[in-house]
């Protein structure tokens, strides 16, 4: 395959970047990622050519670490999503509760038919506000349940909801996206933040930001980033986006679309990689083609 020069440029920086040290999140099982015929990435595709070319395999190329890998198989994924809302109900946070039940509520107005959404509160828990349902009425109602007080235990309570409401539902389900409306500030959680965000890449769930603006300003934290790089790379590392909460009818009808329209398997069997290393991954598309996934694969091996 013959790469454009901007191709050739992405490619020379990612080897740059993929021998670097990495993190220690990427040293876990890749529980939920590695089939038997090899491993699944969730893959955001579309054509930004407005050619109206189906995406094919012979158009993408991927690498782990550098190393260029075989892709077996590239298809659209047209299952319903399953999307769980997290909305910071902590007493600083710098949104009104009617803010909160606002951005909540735009995202019952836009799923498609089989979609569904699961709607948690977290402060210094996590509390289920609306269990699954398409219903926008009682989502309406549940809502009101939103209030403000105690600290943001943003890593405990996103490890705790996705274990418990998320993990269930695999392997059948891939399509599975969290929607964190929140600042990025945790204070006070016992898990890690590598741990969270390496967990959310085991099991191919993408993050999705309505972000409020940084009660902190920007304050350091110690053992742990920053609020707004807790976003940053919550919704990078995991193939997603960030949208400010002023914009939350816009970013659910986007989302929602992308889920729908936009949403790939992309199959392969990793080879010359250490089933026990951590692995960057990188995807590029040909001109034309626009494409968006996790940035780390978590190794095979405990």
């Amino acid at each position: 395959m013959k790469f454009p020069v901007e191709k050739i440029c992405l490619l020379i920086l990612f080897l740059n970047l993929s021998f670097a040290p990495t993190s220690a999140q990427s040293r876990r099982s890749a529980t939920g990622t590695l089939d038997s015929d090899g491993t699944i990435l969730s893959v955001v595709a579309s054509r930004t050519d407005k050619a109206g070319e189906t995406i094919k395999t012979e158009n993408l190329s991927l690498y782990e670490n550098g190393v260029e890998q075989k892709i077996k198989n590239f298809s659209f994924d047209p299952s319903p999503a399953k999307i769980l809302l997290m909305v910071d109900n902590s007493q600083t946070v710098r949104a009104d509760v009617e803010t909160l039940k606002k951005a909540t509520m735009e995202f019952a107005y836009e799923i498609f038919d089989g979609d569904q959404l699961f709607i948690v509160g977290y402060d210094e828990k996590a509390e289920i506000i609306q269990e699954w349902t398409d219903d926008a009425k009682k989502i309406e109602t549940s809502v009101n349940a939103f209030r403000k007080k105690g600290n943001p235990f943003l890593f405990d309570s996103l490890n705790a909801s996705v274990g418990e409401i998320l993990l269930p539902l695999m392997p059948g389900t891939r399509k599975t996206v969290v929607i964190l409306i929140s600042d990025g500030l945790d204070r006070g959680s016992k898990i890690s933040f590598d741990k969270v965000l390496g967990d959310l890449q085991n099991q191919n769930i993408t993050i999705y930001a309505l972000q409020i603006p940084d009660r902190t300003g920007g304050a350091f934290r110690r053992n742990q980033p920053k609020a707004g790089q807790v976003i940053e790379q919550l919704t990078e590392g995991t193939g997603g986006r960030i949208f400010p909460i002023e914009e939350a009818q816009t970013a659910a009808k986007f989302i929602c679309d992308e889920l729908k329209k936009n949403r790939y398997l992309l199959n392969y069997l990793p080879t010359n990689m250490s089933s026990y290393e951590a692995r960057r991954v990188f995807l590029i598309g040909d001109e034309g083609i626009s494409l968006r996934t996790k940035t780390a694969q978590p190794p095979n091996v405990k």
